[in-house]
């Protein structure tokens, strides 16, 4: 029963550093970007978008297609980097503790 107990710690000191992880995640924010900067997305750590900014050389109505495709593309870039930010925190998190292949935290 000695392992459970310890078993049981390790668990309940994963969820406090779970909340920790995801406190920190909703605070921080990554920034994307396409067609050299001309458009910008700002979104949390959690994929809420917060900000948008677009060069006004874009905002003319035969720029539309290329406008919506840039900003397609930021929100691709910020959400890559969004995803790479919390698999960094779900690593330091699970340090030790092994999970199956493909097995995402949190559930």
């Amino acid at each position: 029963m000695k392992n459970l107990g310890e078993m049981m710690k390790q668990v309940q000191a994963m969820q406090s550093r779970m909340a920790e992880v995801q406190a920190k995640l909703e605070q921080a924010t990554v920034t994307g970007q396409s067609g050299a900067g001309l458009v910008k997305l700002t979104m949390s750590g959690k994929g809420a978008m917060t900000r948008l900014d677009i060069d006004p050389s874009l905002l003319k109505p035969e720029e539309k297609d290329i406008l919506e495709d840039l900003i397609v593309a930021a929100h691709t870039d910020a959400k890559n980097k969004s995803e790479a930010m919390m698999a960094e925190e779900m690593k330091s998190l699970t340090g030790g503790l092994p999970l199956p292949p493909g097995m995402k935290l949190p559930f």
